[in-house]
């Protein structure tokens, strides 16, 4: 399920680009997510870009802890989500 703040997106393409990406060597997924960078950081603000790093090494924190912990669920994860930071 998604929420309002992503409704408007286009999932099935997202989760196409994602499928297409896995596929690639690890060399390779990190050399794409080093290409898409510098335009989102063009579009941006300073404050904004610093809470997009922020989010992206949460989200690998929370996998990581996911991982360590199976079937343990969110509610008893200690590393906040985007959402908990948004306030959503």
């Amino acid at each position: 399920m998604t929420s309002q703040e992503t409704d408007w997106m286009n999932h099935a393409a997202i989760r196409a680009l994602v499928d297409q990406a896995a596929v690639l060597a690890l060399e390779e997924r990190i050399t794409l997510i080093k290409g898409l960078v510098p335009a989102i950081a063009d579009a941006l603000s300073e404050d904004e870009y610093e809470q997009f790093v922020t989010f992206i090494r949460l989200k690998g924190e929370r996998y990581q802890e996911a991982k360590a912990h199976p079937g343990e669920g969110r509610s008893e994860r200690q590393t906040p989500g985007e959402r908990e930071l948004e306030g959503r």
